[in-house]
């Protein structure tokens, strides 16, 4: 009120309302990997966290998909010579409901391949950021070693939950494209082994990879394999077919036009079964992707149709084949409840119903606390809620007035939570509660020293992960 000296009339404004907790952003994922390009007009990206909504966004600021290479072996089987296909993942995250995300581009194809470095310092610029709640590196399995891809994904986790403590990683199985009883090992248990024991409720895992359809068969001919290669081989094959010479000759050809191009790989497809098979092992390469950034597309449609609170799990996965191991009942139980409580959550198809996420568990499935993702990722968001709207007390007087206004603020958005089903309890009493003040959450002490403790205790709703049905026969009644 303004000190009143000179006689008149005098207005006085007061705020009739509180305070409010505006709801945190839950699925905006950061995405780091290597791309064509990475500007802004003349402004390079390199290296720093860029916000896009679209994949038309992604192609003007980033480029495009890469041209993929293959050769061909001496028992015609083929073999990719590059490992970019983060171009491929964004694509399977936009086509299973992704929206906003930050890309962080740490390199262009020119790169002699994928750098476990490299990757690695894309993770340091979103310290700065503070949208970004989930953090997804799919290139990591295209890391050399298993070693490099778990020291990665280790330090992912170390960025979620020790640095940050705000976000949640969302990570693949390393070689998780092959069955758990391969000659070569058992690729869980060796992911299990490989990422330590430290912020495991900060993350999930996924097994296995997916069979896509994201590479079209006309995006692919043969100016993806080496042209003098390829004629070597298609010679042998069809010597005995003298009238394939002028277009196997052809392939000499420096100077083709569009037309050619296409005419061309046409005509190989229908003379050469080699040719066709090679054609098809090559989409099947490129389609062969792990799960993350489907995930974090999942992640993304579910928080918006139903909640963060809503396990991102019983959810078809879309523009995918199949799975590349078919998982059991029986063999579901290790993934899900193992002694070591590193869950693993698996990708399964059922005969009628399609592709499905069959888990919802962090990797810290011994934990009763945070078992499970949806309440890690409630937990993240009513926090950052919180602590976002309560810097607007921050210097203001610590008594009584203050702490009525920061209890009915947070209660106000707590009940608002309720009401939408992401607390559980029949009534706001039993679903959370606010507690503040001298002699309730502080000493005299902490007021001299100017501490404003609040406690907030939530109920967060847990899925029903398992259902048991009993049934019994009565005697007759009548």
């Amino acid at each position: 009120m303004p000190v009143m000296k000179t006689p008149g009339v005098y207005i006085v404004e007061k705020n009739a309302f509180p305070n409010s907790v505006v709801e945190a952003a839950t699925a905006v994922p950061a995405f780091i990997g290597y791309t064509e390009k990475a500007a802004n007009g003349s402004k390079s990206l390199l290296n720093v966290p860029w916000r896009i909504t679209s994949m038309a966004e992604y192609r003007s600021y980033f480029g495009d998909a890469p041209v993929p290479a293959f050769k061909i072996n001496d028992d015609s089987t083929v073999m990719r010579t590059d490992s970019f296909t983060f171009y491929y993942h964004m694509m399977l995250f936009y086509a299973n409901g992704g929206g906003a995300c930050y890309i962080i581009s740490v390199g262009d194809y020119t790169a002699e391949g994928i750098e476990k470095d490299k990757l690695e310092a894309g993770i340091e610029p979103l310290i700065k950021e503070q949208e970004p709640t989930m953090v997804v590196i799919p290139e990591a399995v295209n890391l050399t070693t298993a070693e490099d891809c778990y020291a990665l994904q280790t330090a992912i986790l170390s960025h979620c939950g020790y640095v940050m403590k705000n976000r949640f990683a969302v990570l693949d199985v390393y070689g998780g494209a092959k069955d758990r009883k391969d000659p070569d090992g058992d690729v869980v248990n060796n992911f299990r082994e490989g990422i330590g024991s430290n912020f495991l409720d900060y993350g999930a895992a996924y097994y296995p990879w997916l069979n896509t359809s994201i590479v079209q068969e006309n995006e692919l001919s043969f100016l993806n394999l080496d042209k003098a290669e390829l004629k070597t081989h298609l010679d042998k094959e069809l010597e005995d077919k003298p009238q394939a010479k002028p277009y196997l000759d052809q392939l000499a050809e420096e100077d083709l036009s569009d037309v050619d191009k296409n005419t061309l790989h046409k005509v190989l497809s229908q003379i050469s079964p080699l040719y066709g098979g090679v054609m098809k092992e090559m989409r099947a390469q490129l389609n062969l992707l792990p799960v993350s950034a489907a995930m974090a597309g999942v992640y993304t449609m579910v928080d918006n149709s139903r909640g963060v609170w809503k396990a991102p799990a019983n959810v078809s996965i879309a523009t995918v084949i199949s799975p590349t191991v078919n998982i059991s009942h029986e063999e579901q139980e290790d993934l899900n409840v193992p002694i070591s409580g590193k869950s693993v959550n698996a990708i399964r198809f059922f005969t009628g119903e399609g592709i499905k996420v069959w888990g919802a568990r962090t990797l810290d499935g011994n934990s009763l606390d945070w078992r499970y993702i949806n309440v890690r990722r409630t937990m993240i968001m009513l926090e950052e809620s919180v602590k976002n709207a309560a810097k607007a007390y921050v210097f203001d007087p610590n008594d009584a007035n203050t702490w009525v206004n920061v209890k009915s603020m947070i209660s106000n958005f707590l009940n608002g939570i309720w009401k939408r089903g992401g607390l559980a309890g029949a009534i706001p009493d039993d679903a959370y509660s606010v507690h503040i003040g001298l002699g309730e959450t502080m000493t005299p002490e902490d007021i001299l020293e100017g501490i404003m403790r609040i406690t907030v205790l939530v109920a967060i709703s847990r899925p029903a992960e398992f259902i048991e049905i009993t049934f019994q026969q009565q005697m007759q009644k009548s």
